[in-house]
């Protein structure tokens, strides 16, 4: 299967991606041009990480019948000096809200996530220490 994206530029350092399942604006820093209107390229990748992770363990929970009030996902990349500019080491956080968790279903969903489904994550692995984190905040 082939994915397909288009990017355009709206002027500046502003452009506009546009898939099949819709459109994102992407700009730079002000500093060099940019006018904050989108997400920087790298904080589109972070976001594709947590974002296909989120997915992952929505669906996971919801067929282990483990639902939690909410979870989010945070993470935080180390950005080398010299250039090109790469994430070289990454640590992702779980935090699951909520009660009563049932904490062997939601670690095997994080753990399904990470090691069989998130292909986002695998891609990382390829350039990144990648490290996880699960925390129960109890409501």
């Amino acid at each position: 299967m082939t994915n397909k994206i288009e990017v355009s530029w709206k002027g500046q350092m502003l452009f506009e991606s546009v898939a099949p399942e819709g459109n994102v604006m992407i700009d730079a820093a002000p500093e060099v041009g940019g006018q904050g209107k989108g997400l920087r390229p790298k904080a589109m990748m972070l976001t594709a990480l947590a974002g296909c992770s989120a997915m992952d363990i929505a669906s996971l929970l919801k067929k282990m019948r483990a639902e939690v009030d909410d979870f989010k996902i945070e993470v935080e990349a180390n950005l080398t000096e010299e250039h090109p500019k790469i994430y070289d080491k990454v640590k992702v956080t779980f935090r699951f809200y909520g009660k009563d968790f049932k904490k062997d279903k939601i670690e095997k969903a994080v753990n399904l996530s990470e090691e069989r489904y998130c292909g986002v994550m695998e891609m990382f692995r390829k350039f990144s220490e990648v490290t996880t984190e699960i925390v129960y905040v109890e409501k």
